[in-house]
């Protein structure tokens, strides 16, 4: 039996490694706080972007012993990686001398092919004309917009320090220093929203011409000061002018019938591109294809093993000065965790998971463990399946976390 598993286990990083590996740069830095934020992210004084752009080098630096020491797949450092994502936080803020520094360090520890699809997080007012010439010039070529609504009241009432004209002037600024490949952030549900405003910011958005657009919706949860005050029914933060489920249904469904009419396609529940723009960095993720994440709270995987680093930015820089590792725990899926996140990872694609894939890779007795529930939810009419093929109904979209939840041993 033990010999099954580490065969299975083997199958699987060299199935997936057969796919270049990505690298995530956490920079978890930010002007301001939105209300409805529920990352990690926070406000910092700039004296702390030299020493963590220091911690970020050292951390890179001593990968290779990191993976020896704890059996991790050292192929993640050798073989070539085709996706790098700057992301947070607000990594501009860091500036394009420090940007500069990270990137070098990267490409003195990754193998960087050369058609690399290099992403950095940008919010309006954070990156000036300057900045974008010189991040073009290290190889950035696809910039992500936070312009989450271009409603002036709304931007506001979240505490965003931008406005909707500093958003148009940045990707006007973004098209002229020549980036070709621009993703905008929109999100619904935000305090004084309504279906009007909710409409006109898709236009606006659609008027600017990104190739890219993720729609999200506000989520109602303890981790962000909005949302903590909507559950608890009180008012700070405009919480008792965010609209209800029924707008944020309606809203989704707005967005999807007047993206597909201008030509985006939708290839996973949240992002919209025209064809040939989807994120190739975050299709690593839902489909379990390696990557490395550095910096404070950046998450790692390589087919077989998940780590976190350190979430405080202070304590992350502390653990690099003094050489000490800044994951605590490295963990290793079991096969049956493996297939779990393959279906609530996968499922979030239009296209679905393959079913001939799963048994191919974890072998027709495990597989067969879920026929019961995938039985159920197609008979519910949630998902469906078409030959060897599984996805969700896009009726089930707006329901896909149960669905998921589904997937989920307790």
């Amino acid at each position: 039996m033990q010999t099954d598993v580490r065969r299975t286990t083997l199958a699987c990083i060299s199935l997936n490694l057969m796919q270049s590996p990505g690298i995530y740069v956490q920079v978890p830095f930010c002007e301001s706080k939105c209300s409805f934020c529920n990352f990690s992210s926070r406000v910092e004084s700039r004296d702390v972007f030299d020493p963590y752009c220091a911690a970020l080098e050292t951390e890179a630096g001593g990968l290779a012993d990191f993976l020896k020491l704890h059996g991790l797949e050292e192929e993640l450092l050798t073989a070539p990686a085709d996706t790098l994502y700057f992301g947070g936080g607000t990594p501009s803020l860091l500036g394009a001398e420090r940007l500069a520094r990270i990137v070098h360090a990267l490409r003195q520890r990754f193998r960087i092919q050369a058609d690399c699809e290099f992403t950095l997080e940008v919010t309006p007012g954070s990156a000036d004309a300057g900045l974008l010439a010189q991040a073009l010039s290290m190889g950035i070529n696809r910039l992500s917009i936070g312009a989450q609504t271009f409603e002036d009241r709304e931007l506001r009432a979240v505490g965003r320090l931008h406005s909707a004209a500093d958003t148009r002037e940045l990707i006007r600024s973004a098209r002229s220093a020549g980036f070709e490949n621009i993703s905008l952030d929109l999100v619904a549900g935000l305090p004084h929203q309504t279906p009007e405003s909710w409409r006109r910011n898709l236009e606006s958005a659609l008027r600017a011409g990104p190739q890219h657009l993720s729609l999200y919706l506000f989520e109602i949860d303890e981790k962000s000061r909005l949302g903590r005050e909507v559950l608890q029914g009180r008012t700070r933060y405009h919480a008792s002018k965010v609209p209800g489920e029924d707008f944020m249904a309606r809203a989704y469904e707005t967005g999807r019938e007047i993206l597909r009419r201008e030509g985006y396609v939708q290839y996973e529940i949240s992002n919209f591109a025209r064809p040939g723009y989807e994120s190739r960095h975050n299709l690593k993720y839902w489909r379990l294809v390696p990557y490395v994440g550095l910096g404070a709270g950046a998450h790692s995987f390589d087919g077989i093993h998940r780590w976190a680093n350190e979430g405080d930015a202070r304590r992350y820089i502390e653990l690099m000065r003094e050489n000490q590792p800044a994951v605590s725990e490295v963990q290793r899926l079991s096969a049956e965790q493996q297939l779990e996140e393959f279906f609530f990872l996968g499922l979030r694609q239009v296209e679905g998971v393959s079913l001939d894939r799963a048994r191919k890779q974890w072998g027709d007795d495990l597989v067969s463990r879920w026929q019961a529930t995938i039985e159920t939810l197609v008979g519910s009419g949630l998902l469906t399946r078409r030959g060897g093929n599984l996805r969700l109904r896009e009726t089930a979209y707006l329901v896909s976390n149960e669905v998921f939840q589904e997937f989920v041993e307790v």
